[in-house]
């Protein structure tokens, strides 16, 4: 009996044992499980959109990215501009961190004065585009440990004097240009003598000097040097030895993430990238930069072919576009335009003292504040105001075209509130006192008197708008509309063919203005009427220019 009660204590015991080990991995189990989800909270308040990794990037720096028509080498989808893809060691990278926190990947493509103040506002979640982390730009936003580093080259023709160069002391007195708004345009004072030219906006226009000899070299990272050779058998880089280049810091030579300041996203970030070993981060760069190995075609014209064999869906989308917004934004603003012209029309209608009267005062200070304010500035800073400035102070998160749209709209309401505020003044005071004396009203006679011939007096103006809002749109470049200009220094930057591709977009540009000036010769001149009248008396025997009435 002792026995059957000392088995069934055993047994209690070992079951009790047995739950207690079991427990434990279950525990951690459950843990891990915990701390994996408050991770994911964690990163998810580091963005804008749960569950997507907006990445802000020029896609015009290969071979850290670039832009191309197709998804081919793993290319990821440009997301503010339909048919148009990224790729690069950029794009690798942020693939790379997306897949490994189980995130959707987002490309946005920006210019690079952009690319702050979309971070800061939260149009990107990050900047990986190649950005040093300098001093000046750690005062906005916080960045990641390194995921490359690199040398500072110069790049130059092939023929040039300076292509056997040894040391900076060798370009003693060469023209040098570097990229706006980087630190390599503050490397070149370190050359003695130096004949540093202003600074240039993009990594192909500097090209472009280089190659026409308006530039004798220009500053890059050793790895955008190597794409731009691959893609121009005329360039070459010089590469310097130690204590013969350029005195660089940690952060110089160093390529990190850009974050918005205390982002959550730092710490798993860093943690991803301590894990990509550097042998890895090597290779990954010799493939970006063996993708824009290119053969040289056998002439110019050859080249613009094969440019508009690959981009070319791209141009006519581009220019579809162009034509969209000066369109619509031309209509939109002549109604603004009119609305703004006839109430600053109206202060005859107002007998001072009354309220009525300084509402009425009110108003039009509002009015002339508008118009002011936008005559007075550019469109292009009013588009870095408006794009980026509602999403930052008032969370208004507006779409590129969206805020294309509204843009171009006011600025031409504006500009036209004064063309048609001169065409009411141009009609003559006898027509509103005709008016008056058959007893229209103030609106009876705007609209049926005066408006018509005032809108047909300033016809060709409104045409005149149409074509400059046609040319104009290409400002709104900054905020990555997807207009024709933009198209075609995605390009430019991805081929490295910046003449042919800019040669091709004048022509497209002309072809819309030329189409579009003939189009509204026409309407003007169905709305004005013949320039041969028949004139009908009533006495019957009189005929008028070949009219012959009945005896």
């Amino acid at each position: 009996m002792k026995r059957r009660w000392l088995r069934k204590i055993q047994l209690i015991v070992t079951c009790i044992f047995g739950l207690g080990l079991a427990y434990q991995p279950i525990a951690g189990l459950a843990q891990t499980e915990d701390s994996q989800s408050k991770t994911q909270v964690e990163i998810n308040e580091g963005l804008e959109a749960k569950g997507i990794l907006r990445v802000g990037m020029e896609a015009n720096y290969a071979p850290f990215n670039w832009s191309q028509p197709s998804d081919l080498n793993g290319a990821v989808a440009v997301s503010n501009s339909p048919g148009e893809y990224a790729n690069g060691y950029d794009v690798q990278v942020a693939r790379r961190l997306a897949d490994q926190l189980g995130l959707e990947l987002e490309i946005v493509k920006l210019e690079w004065d952009g690319l702050p103040p979309a971070l800061t506002s939260g149009k990107v979640d990050a900047i990986i585009a190649g950005m040093s982390a300098t001093p000046e730009r750690k005062k906005e936003i916080d960045f990641t440990e390194n995921y490359y580093d690199s040398q500072m080259v110069l790049v130059v023709r092939k023929d040039s004097s300076y292509a056997t160069a040894k040391s900076l002391a060798d370009f003693k007195g060469a023209k040098i240009t570097g990229q706006l708004n980087t630190f390599h345009y503050d490397l070149i004072p370190q050359i003695p003598q130096v004949q540093q030219q202003t600074a240039m906006d993009s990594f192909p226009t500097m090209i472009s000097s280089v190659l026409s000899g308006k530039s004798d070299a220009y500053v890059s990272e050793e790895p955008g040097a190597m794409a731009a050779v691959a893609a121009n058998s005329k360039l070459t880089y010089v590469k310097f030895a130690d204590q013969q280049g350029f005195a660089l810091t940690d952060y110089d030579t160093g390529i990190a993430i850009g974050l918005r300041k205390g982002s959550p996203l730092t710490q798993p970030f860093n943690q991803i990238l301590a894990e990509f070993a550097n042998e890895d981060r090597d290779e990954l760069m010799k493939d970006m930069v063996q993708l824009n190995l290119r053969q040289e075609d056998p002439s110019f014209w050859g080249e613009v072919v094969s440019l508009w064999d690959s981009y070319g869906n791209q141009f006519l989308k581009g220019a579809a576009n162009t034509m969209l917004i000066a369109l619509v934004s031309t209509i939109v603003g002549s109604l603004i335009g009119l609305v703004v012209a006839v109430i600053r029309s109206m202060r005859s209608q107002f007998k001072k003292g009354r309220p009525a009267y300084y509402l009425y005062r009110v108003i039009d200070f509002l009015l002339v504040a508008y118009i002011e304010i936008f005559r007075g500035t550019p469109m292009m800073v009013q588009a870095m105001l408006i794009f980026y400035g509602l999403k930052l102070f008032f969370n208004i998160d507006l779409s590129s075209m969206t805020a294309a749209f509204l843009i171009v709209s006011i600025n031409t309401g504006a500009y036209l509130s004064e063309v048609i505020r001169g065409g009411i003044h141009g009609v003559d005071k006898g027509q509103y006192e005709g008016a008056k004396a058959i007893g229209m009203t103030h609106t009876q006679t705007m609209r049926y008197v005066v408006l018509p011939q005032a809108i047909q007096s300033i016809l060709p103006t409104l045409g005149n708008e149409f074509v400059i809002n046609i040319k104009d749109t290409s400002v709104l470049n900054v905020i990555a509309v997807t207009e024709l200009f933009f198209v075609t220094r995605s390009a430019a930057g991805s081929t490295y063919l910046t003449f042919q591709a800019f040669l091709i977009t004048s022509i497209i540009y002309f072809v819309l203005t030329f189409v579009t000036t003939r189009v509204l010769n026409l309407i003007e001149k169905s709305l004005s009427g013949t320039d041969s009248y028949t004139v009908k008396q009533s006495s019957s025997t009189t005929a008028v220019r070949g009219v012959k009435t009945n005896d």
